[in-house]
This record gives C-alpha cells, sequence and structure tokens, in this order.
C-alpha cells in the first residue's frame, strides 16, 4: 500500500520502463512482465537485478527473448489484494494496442468486483508503450500527490494519454525483420540506403512509421525537431530520453536538448528500455517522450482513414503481442 497522504493508490507495469530507483520513489504497486531466453524464464524488474548492457549485449550476439504477458493468476491475486485495500485503486496500463493484457486486467476487474462488489477498482489503458507510458505514470503519481479522487484520477489518465508525445529511432530493421513485423526485402533495402525509420504512437496505442531519415544523425535530428515544433512547457516541463543501451548517444542527445532550452529548461528523466520491449526493437534504439500538443488535432488525412478503419491494420498483427 502507498504511504504518502493519497485518496488512492496507482498500480502501473514494468512495460513502463521507468528506473527502478525511481519506480520504488513514486510509491506505487508493479506489477512485473516475463521473458524467457534459452528456456530460462526471466521477470522484467527494471534492472533491479540485472543492467541494461548485460540484455543487449545477449541480443546482440545472436540470442533471442521471447515475451509474454502477466499471467492472468497473478493479475486476479493482485487484484484480490486490491480489493481489500481501504484506498481505491487505479491501475495505469500498457497499451492495448501492443498486447492483449489490457483485456486479462478488464476480466480481473470483473471478476474481482463481483466477488467485493463495494471495492473500487479502475483499469485504464494508457495507449502507450515504454517510456510513453512511464512519462503518464510518471505525471499521474503528481496529480494524485495533489489530491486528485480515484476517479477523478481515470478521468485525467483518459485525457492526459493524448498529449503525451513519443518518438523513436532504430539503427536499422534487422531486428523487426527477425520477428516477422516487416519483409526481409524492406530491411534489405533499408541496410543498403541507411535507411533509420522514425517511429511513432497512434491513437490506439500502435506503433506508426512517421518517417525516415538517411543515416543516425539525420535520424536524430528529427526526432530534436519533432521536439522543438511539438513540446509545450506549459503543461509539464518534465521529457524523457530512452535507449536500448546506447549511452553516449543518450548523452548527447539530452546536451542537444538542453541547448535548445537553454531559456526554460526541461527536467529531463533518463531510461533504459526494459527488456520486453527490447526484445522487439534489439540494441541501439534512441526515444525521446514529452508533452506537447494534442496528437487527436494533428492527425494527417492517412493517419484519419487508418484510424477509422478498425483492425485494417491490427498492431498485434504487426508487432507481435508483448
Amino acid at each position: 500500500m502507498a504511504t504518502r497522504n493519497r485518496k488512492c493508490y496507482i498500480i502501473s507495469d514494468s512495460c513502463c520502463d521507468l528506473p527502478h530507483s525511481l519506480y520504488e520513489s513514486l510509491d506505487i504497486g508493479l506489477m512485473q512482465f516475463s521473458y524467457t531466453m534459452n528456456d530460462i524464464e526471466h521477470f522484467d524488474d527494471l534492472y533491479a537485478t540485472s543492467t541494461p548492457h548485460q540484455f543487449y549485449e545477449r541480443l546482440r550476439k545472436g540470442e533471442t527473448a521471447q515475451t509474454a504477458q502477466i499471467p492472468y493468476a497473478h493479475i486476479l491475486e493482485v487484484f484480490e489484494q486490491a480489493a481489500l485495500e481501504p484506498l481505491p485503486t487505479v491501475f495505469l496500463c500498457f497499451t492495448s494496442g501492443l498486447s492483449g493484457n489490457f483485456e486479462s486486467m478488464q476480466q480481473a476487474c470483473r471478476e474481482t468486483l463481483e466477488k467485493h462488489p463495494d471495492a473500487e477498482i479502475y483499469v485504464v489503458d494508457t495507449l502507450l508503450p515504454s517510456a510513453a507510458e512511464g512519462l503518464l505514470v510518471w505525471e499521474a503519481v503528481r496529480q494524485a500527490d495533489r489530491g486528485l479522487t480515484a476517479r477523478e484520477l481515470v478521468a485525467w489518465a483518459e485525457e492526459a494519454r493524448y498529449f503525451v508525445n513519443a518518438y523513436f529511432t532504430l539503427p536499422n530493421l534487422e531486428t523487426l525483420k527477425k520477428g516477422g513485423r516487416v519483409p526481409d526485402i524492406a530491411a534489405l533495402a533499408g541496410a543498403k540506403l541507411d535507411i533509420k525509420p522514425i517511429i511513432a504512437i497512434d491513437l490506439a496505442g500502435r506503433l506508426t512509421l512517421h518517417g525516415a531519415a538517411r543515416g543516425r544523425k539525420k535520424a536524430i535530428k528529427q526526432l530534436l525537431q519533432l521536439f522543438v515544433d511539438r513540446h509545450n512547457p506549459d503543461e509539464s516541463n518534465v521529457v524523457i530520453i530512452a535507449s536500448t543501451d546506447a549511452p553516449k548517444e543518450l548523452k548527447q542527445f539530452r546536451e542537444h536538448i538542453l541547448k535548445l532550452t537553454e531559456d526554460n529548461p526541461p527536467v529531463i528523466l533518463t531510461c533504459s528500455i526494459g527488456p520486453v520491449i527490447g526484445a522487439h526493437v534489439g540494441p541501439d534504439m534512441l526515444a525521446i517522450c514529452f508533452w506537447g500538443r494534442d496528437r487527436r488535432e494533428h492527425l494527417s488525412l492517412t493517419d484519419r482513414i487508418a484510424h477509422a478503419v478498425s483492425g485494417a491494420d491490427s498492431l498485434k498483427s504487426r508487432l507481435g503481442d508483448f
């Protein structure tokens, strides 16, 4: 249970990819996803018992990691405990666009409330993956500390999630090719042309190709330009930058951001992407997450069409299920 003077208890999951020490300081609950390497199951504990370099070095040497949803029995166990607590509970969940875990959480919530009709439990689909989810969780804690009730926090999160802007770039398409997420010929062409994809998040919490750049430096410049164009420091001047074991580039990235924001520098949180997300994107990814423009108001025509056609380009079918 939370020890702060809040009106609700918050639980999230390890796909938020916040540093373990920071997560502990937030005084909220954690549900751990798992992954398997060499037939050995591991739990994503936000690198409390390992390091990002250890995990990504294994990927670089050719090992693969298989990810899975949180076991339903464990979800039920956590919900049962939440029902017995004196405070209402709000679960902030990894995007349903990339995982069926949210559906399991909803089912577990219904079962729990049937047994405990007086309990107050809410499940929120953040529609955000990884550090973008982490940015929402970070701010949700601040809102809870300011006195929001559970219902108010749910309403806040369901609106605030559309103001989280997140973009990342990959060194190549090789990992996505191995997972069957892009055709071999596309990955081959990208490698020959030194194409670096720029990935964003759509309104359904799915990953979408935002653009591309010739070379890593140009890709990073695009990330910085997107930040300049879309960042809104008046909402919250907290920025998360993250990588899959690219510490030198991450440090340089941070320095660039500070130069661009000399008049009003943000609080920059540096994160390492966890094994569950990292298994699908591979080493050397670089990401930026920040509060900015309402993503619902800036859709291109093609994006509007894609968003309107339910299931036409399913994220699960393209990127698999975490």
